[in-house]
């Protein structure tokens, strides 16, 4: 059996209320610095300095450290942003980059950097850089071994028997001197391969008041490889229960904590919503069965 539980309130407040050495995983998006303003007493993310935001998290995820199984997985999304003040304006804070160190010299592992890959990235109208279409996926640990299920993608690369040859410092055709299981290492079968740390997942857009909602493909991975099936995964800023959403269809518990009630009772709403969908037996047309996807929104 699994539970769905969201309280309302500051997340170091509520983490300290947890029982120690109880959760097997975290999933969370915390508010990025200086991006959005929520009109919320109390909230992360408009601090007046990158050092202050920074502490401010850490803090946090020491109690989620605390708050962990010692085989438990933690997974953070973090994008960056633009300084706007003295004489950094126009500078990358370097937010992901800061928080990473940060966390590890409180002893975190960081295990992957996972680049989260944009394909639909809102353009922006600025014309004196690129514009950014990634964000980083952070993989830490409490501890050297821990629960991890492997997951894999298709292979670009399947093993063969045939090495192509390779042109010789002076353009001659050279064999290729190669370890004979190289291109099996990293392959489960002809046709997929362990899972890489680039992730081409569109941006998502939900309908509820909430401007920062992460699809919910992009969490199945670290759901499903950081805490087993039955176990509880816990959302410090869950927002608008996105991650309660994705936990639910893969049969994981969840615990949410968010400071703004009104994202409460939307969490609520939707993942209520999302479980009566998956409860509901498929609809039948013109005598074909047409399939619901678990977690589906109408």
């Amino acid at each position: 059996m699994t539970y769905t539980r969201i309280a309302t309130g500051d997340a170091l407040t509520v983490l300290r209320r947890i029982p120690g050495v109880s959760l097997h995983s975290c999933v969370t998006s915390p508010p990025y610095w200086q991006v959005r303003d929520y009109g919320v007493d109390g909230q992360i993310g408009m601090e007046p300095t990158h050092q202050e935001y920074v502490e401010r998290l850490c803090l946090v995820f020491d109690e989620v450290w605390r708050a962990l199984r010692d085989d438990g997985t933690c997974w953070v999304v973090l994008g960056d942003t633009y300084s706007k003040n003295g004489g950094t304006a126009k500078s990358l804070a370097l937010i992901p980059s800061r928080f990473a160190i940060a966390m590890t010299d409180r002893g975190w592992i960081l295990r992957n950097a996972v680049i989260w890959h944009k394909p639909n990235v809102i353009p922006t109208s600025v014309k004196d850089r690129f514009t950014i279409d990634y964000e980083f996926i952070f993989f830490f640990t409490k501890q050297r071994t821990y629960y991890f299920d492997r997951q894999v993608e298709k292979s670009l690369c399947p093993g063969g028997k045939h090495v192509p040859k390779r042109p010789g410092s002076k353009g001659e055709s050279v064999n290729r001197t190669i370890n004979r299981t190289y291109f099996a290492r990293n392959i489960v079968t002809g046709e997929f391969r362990n899972k890489r740390c680039v992730w081409t997942i569109p941006v998502a857009r939900c309908m509820d008041p909430h401007f920062a909602v992460y699809p919910e493909n992009l969490i199945e991975t670290p759901i499903m490889a950081g805490c087993p099936e039955f176990g509880t995964v816990i959302d410090p800023f869950c927002g608008v229960g996105t991650t309660g959403i994705v936990c639910e269809r893969l049969k994981r518990s969840f615990l949410g904590i968010e400071l703004c009630a009104k994202y409460v009772e939307i969490a609520k709403k939707r993942i209520r919503e999302a479980r009566d969908a998956a409860l509901s037996p498929p609809r039948r047309h013109s005598g074909y069965a047409i399939k619901q996807v678990k977690g589906a929104q109408s």
